[in-house]
Protein backbone atom coordinates (compact mmCIF):
# COMPACT_ATOMS: atom_id res chain seq x y z
CA UNK A 1 0.00 0.00 0.00
CA UNK A 2 0.94 3.79 -0.44
CA UNK A 3 3.61 5.21 2.27
CA UNK A 4 2.51 7.56 5.09
CA UNK A 5 4.53 9.71 6.91
CA UNK A 6 6.11 13.29 7.08
CA UNK A 7 8.65 15.09 5.27
CA UNK A 8 9.91 18.08 5.81
CA UNK A 9 10.45 20.10 2.59
CA UNK A 10 7.58 22.09 1.84
CA UNK A 11 7.39 23.50 5.16
CA UNK A 12 10.48 24.03 6.32
CA UNK A 13 12.44 23.99 2.62
CA UNK A 14 16.21 24.32 3.06
CA UNK A 15 16.59 26.37 6.37
CA UNK A 16 19.68 25.55 7.85
CA UNK A 17 19.79 28.81 10.24
CA UNK A 18 19.40 26.77 13.65
CA UNK A 19 21.57 29.75 15.29
CA UNK A 20 18.56 32.36 14.50
CA UNK A 21 15.77 30.38 13.90
CA UNK A 22 16.06 26.45 16.12
CA UNK A 23 12.13 26.04 16.26
CA UNK A 24 12.24 26.30 12.45
CA UNK A 25 15.14 24.81 11.28
CA UNK A 26 16.14 21.14 9.96
CA UNK A 27 17.87 19.62 12.64
CA UNK A 28 17.75 16.36 14.31
CA UNK A 29 15.58 17.73 16.90
CA UNK A 30 12.59 18.80 14.45
CA UNK A 31 12.45 15.47 13.14
CA UNK A 32 13.13 13.40 16.73
CA UNK A 33 9.75 16.17 17.89
CA UNK A 34 8.22 15.00 14.77
CA UNK A 35 9.05 11.52 15.30
CA UNK A 36 7.13 11.75 19.01
CA UNK A 37 4.51 13.70 17.75
CA UNK A 38 3.88 11.53 14.88
CA UNK A 39 4.26 8.40 17.39
CA UNK A 40 2.31 9.51 20.52
CA UNK A 41 -0.71 11.77 18.91
CA UNK A 42 -1.86 8.79 16.96
CA UNK A 43 -0.48 9.64 13.92
CA UNK A 44 1.44 6.57 13.60
CA UNK A 45 -1.66 4.27 14.99
CA UNK A 46 -3.70 5.13 11.64
CA UNK A 47 -0.64 4.22 9.61
CA UNK A 48 1.77 7.26 9.44
CA UNK A 49 5.41 5.45 9.93
CA UNK A 50 7.96 6.99 7.68
CA UNK A 51 10.18 10.44 9.02
CA UNK A 52 11.56 11.74 5.84
CA UNK A 53 14.60 14.26 6.01
CA UNK A 54 14.99 16.01 2.46
CA UNK A 55 17.89 18.45 0.95
CA UNK A 56 20.29 20.16 2.65
CA UNK A 57 21.24 17.52 5.28
CA UNK A 58 25.01 17.08 4.21
CA UNK A 59 27.77 19.95 4.20
CA UNK A 60 28.27 20.87 0.55
CA UNK A 61 31.42 18.79 -0.19
CA UNK A 62 31.99 15.23 0.60
CA UNK A 63 34.61 14.03 3.36
CA UNK A 64 38.31 12.86 2.48
CA UNK A 65 37.24 9.53 1.91
CA UNK A 66 34.87 10.48 -0.70
CA UNK A 67 31.57 10.27 1.82
CA UNK A 68 28.82 12.18 2.39
CA UNK A 69 29.12 13.90 5.38
CA UNK A 70 25.98 15.32 7.32
CA UNK A 71 26.08 18.71 8.96
CA UNK A 72 27.22 18.36 12.29
CA UNK A 73 25.68 21.93 12.95
CA UNK A 74 22.04 19.91 12.47
CA UNK A 75 22.54 16.49 13.32
CA UNK A 76 25.68 16.40 16.14
CA UNK A 77 25.24 12.96 16.59
CA UNK A 78 24.76 12.23 13.46
CA UNK A 79 21.76 10.49 10.58
CA UNK A 80 22.69 7.03 12.09
CA UNK A 81 22.21 7.75 15.90
CA UNK A 82 18.90 10.15 14.41
CA UNK A 83 18.16 6.90 12.77
CA UNK A 84 18.05 4.33 16.06
CA UNK A 85 15.99 6.71 17.76
CA UNK A 86 13.17 6.75 15.04
CA UNK A 87 13.40 3.40 15.00
CA UNK A 88 12.94 2.74 19.23
CA UNK A 89 9.73 4.63 18.12
CA UNK A 90 8.71 2.12 15.78
CA UNK A 91 9.19 4.41 12.73
CA UNK A 92 10.85 4.43 9.83
CA UNK A 93 13.37 6.69 8.48
CA UNK A 94 14.21 8.25 4.85
CA UNK A 95 16.83 10.33 3.11
CA UNK A 96 17.33 12.57 -0.13
CA UNK A 97 20.04 12.35 -2.50
CA UNK A 98 20.26 13.37 -6.36
CA UNK A 99 20.87 11.62 -9.22
CA UNK A 100 22.70 14.51 -10.70
CA UNK A 101 25.98 16.29 -9.75
CA UNK A 102 24.43 18.07 -7.36
CA UNK A 103 21.02 18.39 -5.15
CA UNK A 104 19.06 21.13 -6.33
CA UNK A 105 20.00 22.79 -3.57
CA UNK A 106 23.83 22.32 -4.61
CA UNK A 107 24.97 19.65 -2.26
CA UNK A 108 26.78 16.81 -3.51
CA UNK A 109 24.92 14.63 -5.54
CA UNK A 110 25.09 10.68 -6.50
CA UNK A 111 26.24 10.43 -9.61
CA UNK A 112 29.45 8.32 -9.73
CA UNK A 113 29.07 7.94 -6.13
CA UNK A 114 26.36 5.79 -6.47
CA UNK A 115 27.49 2.41 -4.48
CA UNK A 116 28.94 4.12 -2.23
CA UNK A 117 26.21 6.71 -1.68
CA UNK A 118 23.64 3.72 -1.51
CA UNK A 119 26.17 1.12 0.86
CA UNK A 120 26.06 4.02 3.30
CA UNK A 121 22.46 4.71 4.15
CA UNK A 122 21.90 1.09 4.03
CA UNK A 123 24.81 0.93 6.56
CA UNK A 124 22.82 4.48 8.43
CA UNK A 125 19.53 2.22 8.66
CA UNK A 126 17.80 4.22 5.90
CA UNK A 127 14.78 3.06 5.35
CA UNK A 128 13.33 5.04 1.96
CA UNK A 129 15.39 7.19 -0.21
CA UNK A 130 14.17 10.01 -2.50
CA UNK A 131 16.36 10.26 -5.46
CA UNK A 132 15.60 14.33 -7.19
CA UNK A 133 17.17 14.56 -11.02
CA UNK A 134 18.26 18.34 -10.79
CA UNK A 135 22.40 18.99 -12.44
CA UNK A 136 21.82 16.43 -14.86
CA UNK A 137 20.75 15.84 -18.72
CA UNK A 138 17.39 13.89 -18.31
CA UNK A 139 18.30 11.57 -21.55
CA UNK A 140 20.51 9.76 -18.66
CA UNK A 141 17.64 9.35 -16.28
CA UNK A 142 16.86 5.62 -17.93
CA UNK A 143 20.20 4.72 -17.18
CA UNK A 144 20.41 6.24 -13.90
CA UNK A 145 17.55 5.66 -12.03
CA UNK A 146 17.70 1.95 -12.58
CA UNK A 147 21.64 1.73 -11.77
CA UNK A 148 20.31 3.02 -8.51
CA UNK A 149 17.47 0.30 -8.10
CA UNK A 150 20.55 -1.85 -8.70
CA UNK A 151 22.59 -0.87 -6.29
CA UNK A 152 19.89 -0.46 -3.53
CA UNK A 153 18.79 -4.17 -4.37
CA UNK A 154 22.28 -5.16 -4.06
CA UNK A 155 22.71 -3.52 -0.18
CA UNK A 156 19.96 -6.44 1.15
CA UNK A 157 18.35 -3.95 3.18
CA UNK A 158 14.64 -3.03 2.05
CA UNK A 159 14.58 0.30 1.41
CA UNK A 160 11.63 1.83 -0.31
CA UNK A 161 12.38 3.95 -3.47
CA UNK A 162 11.06 7.05 -3.89
CA UNK A 163 11.96 8.36 -7.64
CA UNK A 164 11.74 11.90 -8.99
CA UNK A 165 12.44 10.66 -13.23
CA UNK A 166 8.87 11.62 -14.28
CA UNK A 167 8.43 14.54 -12.41
CA UNK A 168 11.26 16.34 -15.10
CA UNK A 169 9.46 15.12 -17.99
CA UNK A 170 5.62 15.58 -17.59
CA UNK A 171 5.53 17.75 -20.21
CA UNK A 172 7.05 15.29 -22.65
CA UNK A 173 5.30 12.87 -24.63
CA UNK A 174 5.98 9.34 -24.03
CA UNK A 175 7.01 9.15 -20.55
CA UNK A 176 8.43 5.51 -19.99
CA UNK A 177 6.18 4.73 -16.95
CA UNK A 178 6.87 0.92 -17.65
CA UNK A 179 10.62 1.17 -16.57
CA UNK A 180 9.84 3.65 -13.85
CA UNK A 181 7.37 1.18 -12.44
CA UNK A 182 9.62 -1.84 -12.77
CA UNK A 183 12.51 0.47 -10.86
CA UNK A 184 10.94 2.65 -8.25
CA UNK A 185 8.08 1.78 -5.93
CA UNK A 186 6.73 5.36 -5.95
CA UNK A 187 7.47 8.50 -7.89
CA UNK A 188 6.47 12.32 -8.50
CA UNK A 189 4.84 13.03 -11.48
CA UNK A 190 4.51 16.42 -11.48
CA UNK A 191 5.63 20.21 -9.97
CA UNK A 192 6.29 20.57 -6.51
CA UNK A 193 3.60 21.34 -4.41
CA UNK A 194 3.42 24.82 -3.26
CA UNK A 195 1.03 26.23 0.34
CA UNK A 196 -2.13 27.47 -1.85
CA UNK A 197 -4.88 25.95 -2.86
CA UNK A 198 -3.93 26.91 -6.60
CA UNK A 199 -1.40 24.65 -6.17
CA UNK A 200 -3.33 21.84 -5.22
CA UNK A 201 -6.53 22.53 -7.96
CA UNK A 202 -3.31 22.34 -10.32
CA UNK A 203 -2.03 19.13 -9.05
CA UNK A 204 -5.77 17.80 -9.06
CA UNK A 205 -6.60 18.86 -12.45
CA UNK A 206 -3.13 17.36 -14.32
CA UNK A 207 -3.95 14.07 -12.81
CA UNK A 208 -7.25 13.94 -13.92
CA UNK A 209 -6.91 15.25 -17.51
CA UNK A 210 -3.39 11.93 -17.63
CA UNK A 211 -5.67 9.77 -15.37
CA UNK A 212 -6.21 7.08 -17.74
CA UNK A 213 -2.19 7.04 -18.50
CA UNK A 214 -0.98 7.31 -15.06
CA UNK A 215 -3.67 4.48 -13.49
CA UNK A 216 -2.82 1.87 -15.54
CA UNK A 217 0.76 2.00 -13.96
CA UNK A 218 -0.57 2.37 -10.28
CA UNK A 219 -1.04 -0.62 -8.11
CA UNK A 220 0.80 -2.74 -5.03
CA UNK A 221 4.50 -1.51 -5.05
CA UNK A 222 4.10 1.11 -7.59
CA UNK A 223 2.57 4.89 -6.69
CA UNK A 224 1.92 7.69 -8.52
CA UNK A 225 3.18 10.39 -6.12
CA UNK A 226 1.26 13.82 -6.29
CA UNK A 227 3.13 15.30 -3.46
CA UNK A 228 2.95 16.50 0.16
CA UNK A 229 -0.10 16.52 2.17
CA UNK A 230 -0.09 20.55 2.94
CA UNK A 231 -3.17 20.22 5.41
CA UNK A 232 -2.15 22.43 8.26
CA UNK A 233 -0.14 24.85 6.66
CA UNK A 234 -1.26 28.51 6.19
CA UNK A 235 -3.01 27.89 2.47
CA UNK A 236 -6.22 25.60 2.89
CA UNK A 237 -9.44 25.99 4.04
CA UNK A 238 -11.39 23.27 5.94
CA UNK A 239 -13.13 22.65 2.82
CA UNK A 240 -9.73 22.33 0.97
CA UNK A 241 -8.27 20.54 3.59
CA UNK A 242 -10.68 17.58 3.07
CA UNK A 243 -10.46 17.98 -0.91
CA UNK A 244 -6.97 17.67 -1.15
CA UNK A 245 -7.11 14.32 1.73
CA UNK A 246 -9.99 13.06 -0.07
CA UNK A 247 -8.13 13.31 -3.57
CA UNK A 248 -4.95 11.98 -2.19
CA UNK A 249 -6.75 9.07 -1.10
CA UNK A 250 -8.60 8.67 -5.02
CA UNK A 251 -5.44 8.64 -6.25
CA UNK A 252 -3.93 5.72 -4.16
CA UNK A 253 -1.25 8.29 -3.49
CA UNK A 254 1.51 8.54 -0.81
CA UNK A 255 0.10 10.06 2.35
CA UNK A 256 3.41 12.25 3.25
CA UNK A 257 2.71 15.50 5.66
CA UNK A 258 4.75 18.32 5.39
CA UNK A 259 3.41 20.59 8.00
CA UNK A 260 4.10 21.29 11.62
CA UNK A 261 2.85 18.77 13.83
CA UNK A 262 3.18 20.63 17.05
CA UNK A 263 0.89 23.54 16.13
CA UNK A 264 -2.22 21.72 14.50
CA UNK A 265 -5.37 22.42 14.89
CA UNK A 266 -8.19 19.38 15.93
CA UNK A 267 -10.31 19.72 13.02
CA UNK A 268 -7.12 19.29 11.16
CA UNK A 269 -5.65 16.50 12.64
CA UNK A 270 -9.29 15.37 12.43
CA UNK A 271 -8.88 14.91 8.62
CA UNK A 272 -5.22 13.94 9.19
CA UNK A 273 -5.90 10.22 10.83
CA UNK A 274 -9.93 9.97 9.48
CA UNK A 275 -9.50 6.34 9.26
CA UNK A 276 -12.54 5.74 6.92
CA UNK A 277 -10.40 8.08 4.54
CA UNK A 278 -6.94 6.27 4.87
CA UNK A 279 -8.75 2.73 4.12
CA UNK A 280 -9.25 4.29 0.80
CA UNK A 281 -5.94 5.27 0.13
CA UNK A 282 -4.39 2.04 1.35
CA UNK A 283 -7.08 -0.26 -0.03
CA UNK A 284 -5.02 -3.74 -1.03
CA UNK A 285 -6.01 -3.47 -4.39
CA UNK A 286 -4.22 -0.66 -5.23
CA UNK A 287 -6.29 0.48 -8.17
CA UNK A 288 -5.75 3.96 -8.81
CA UNK A 289 -8.82 6.03 -9.28
CA UNK A 290 -9.91 8.61 -12.06
CA UNK A 291 -12.18 11.43 -13.31
CA UNK A 292 -15.11 10.45 -14.81
CA UNK A 293 -17.16 13.24 -15.38
CA UNK A 294 -16.21 17.25 -15.67
CA UNK A 295 -18.88 19.40 -16.60
CA UNK A 296 -18.11 21.31 -20.19
CA UNK A 297 -17.16 24.76 -18.24
CA UNK A 298 -14.71 22.45 -16.01
CA UNK A 299 -16.81 23.93 -12.57
CA UNK A 300 -17.35 20.41 -10.83
CA UNK A 301 -16.31 17.06 -11.39
CA UNK A 302 -16.60 13.46 -9.90
CA UNK A 303 -13.72 10.60 -9.67
CA UNK A 304 -14.51 6.98 -8.84
CA UNK A 305 -12.15 4.64 -7.36
CA UNK A 306 -12.90 0.62 -7.05
CA UNK A 307 -12.15 -0.87 -3.89
CA UNK A 308 -10.85 -4.73 -2.75
CA UNK A 309 -14.22 -5.09 -1.51
CA UNK A 310 -16.53 -4.57 -4.75
CA UNK A 311 -17.54 -1.38 -3.31
CA UNK A 312 -16.63 1.67 -5.07
CA UNK A 313 -14.83 5.45 -3.37
CA UNK A 314 -16.06 8.34 -5.06
CA UNK A 315 -15.76 11.64 -4.88
CA UNK A 316 -18.12 14.90 -5.88
CA UNK A 317 -15.70 18.06 -6.29
CA UNK A 318 -16.57 21.50 -7.22
CA UNK A 319 -14.02 24.17 -8.39
CA UNK A 320 -15.60 27.15 -9.40
CA UNK A 321 -15.97 30.01 -6.48
CA UNK A 322 -19.18 31.98 -7.42
CA UNK A 323 -22.04 32.02 -5.36
CA UNK A 324 -23.64 29.74 -2.91
CA UNK A 325 -23.54 26.02 -1.97
CA UNK A 326 -25.37 24.04 -4.82
CA UNK A 327 -26.63 20.50 -5.54
CA UNK A 328 -24.89 18.30 -7.78
CA UNK A 329 -26.43 15.09 -9.04
CA UNK A 330 -23.61 11.98 -9.62
CA UNK A 331 -25.32 9.40 -11.64
CA UNK A 332 -23.82 5.86 -11.09
CA UNK A 333 -23.52 5.96 -14.30
CA UNK A 334 -21.66 8.57 -14.71
CA UNK A 335 -19.69 7.10 -11.96
CA UNK A 336 -18.51 3.73 -13.62
CA UNK A 337 -20.93 2.00 -10.65
CA UNK A 338 -22.96 -0.52 -12.75
CA UNK A 339 -25.88 -0.82 -10.23
CA UNK A 340 -29.73 0.05 -9.82
CA UNK A 341 -29.20 1.12 -6.20
CA UNK A 342 -26.93 1.20 -3.31
CA UNK A 343 -25.89 1.64 -0.16
CA UNK A 344 -24.41 5.05 0.45
CA UNK A 345 -21.65 6.26 2.68
CA UNK A 346 -20.36 9.91 4.05
CA UNK A 347 -16.30 8.90 5.09
CA UNK A 348 -16.30 12.53 6.63
CA UNK A 349 -19.17 12.63 8.71
CA UNK A 350 -18.66 9.24 9.08
CA UNK A 351 -22.51 8.21 8.58
CA UNK A 352 -24.95 6.01 6.40
CA UNK A 353 -26.37 7.56 4.37
CA UNK A 354 -29.35 4.79 3.48
CA UNK A 355 -29.81 3.11 -0.01
CA UNK A 356 -29.57 5.72 -2.94
CA UNK A 357 -30.84 4.94 -6.53
CA UNK A 358 -29.75 5.93 -9.87
CA UNK A 359 -27.14 8.15 -8.32
CA UNK A 360 -26.27 10.53 -5.21
CA UNK A 361 -26.69 14.13 -4.81
CA UNK A 362 -25.44 16.44 -2.97
CA UNK A 363 -24.37 20.06 -2.10
CA UNK A 364 -21.32 21.45 -2.35
CA UNK A 365 -19.95 24.80 -1.73
CA UNK A 366 -17.84 26.78 -3.67
CA UNK A 367 -14.43 27.26 -3.61
CA UNK A 368 -12.88 23.72 -3.80
CA UNK A 369 -15.31 21.86 -1.69
CA UNK A 370 -15.91 17.84 -2.02
CA UNK A 371 -18.26 15.34 -0.90
CA UNK A 372 -16.38 11.99 -0.67
CA UNK A 373 -18.76 8.92 -0.14
CA UNK A 374 -18.70 4.84 0.16
CA UNK A 375 -21.21 3.46 -2.51
CA UNK A 376 -21.85 -0.64 -2.15
CA UNK A 377 -23.87 -1.85 -4.72
CA UNK A 378 -27.01 -3.92 -4.05
CA UNK A 379 -27.46 -5.37 -7.34
CA UNK A 380 -25.16 -4.95 -10.10
CA UNK A 381 -26.79 -5.48 -13.73
CA UNK A 382 -24.07 -6.49 -16.08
Amino acid sequence: TPPMGWLNWERYRCNTDCKNDPYNCISADLFLEMAKLMKYEGYADVGYEYINIDDCWMLRDRGADGKLVSNPELFPEGIPALADAIHSMGLKIGIYEDYGTKTCGGYPGTKDHIEDDVNLFASWGIDSLKLDGCYCNASEFSTGYPAVTKALNDTGRPILYSCSWPAYLHDKPNVPYGDIAENCNLWRNYADIQDSWTSVQNIINWFGDNAGNLASYAGPGNWNDPDMLIIGDYGLSFEQSETQMAMWAMMAAPLYMSNDLRTLRQWQKDILMNQEVIAVDQDPMGKQGVRVYQDAKKKHEYWSRELADGSYAVVMYRRDSSGLPKPYTATFKQLMIKTKTAHVRDLFTHMDLGVYTDGITATLPPSGSCKMFKVTPIKSQF
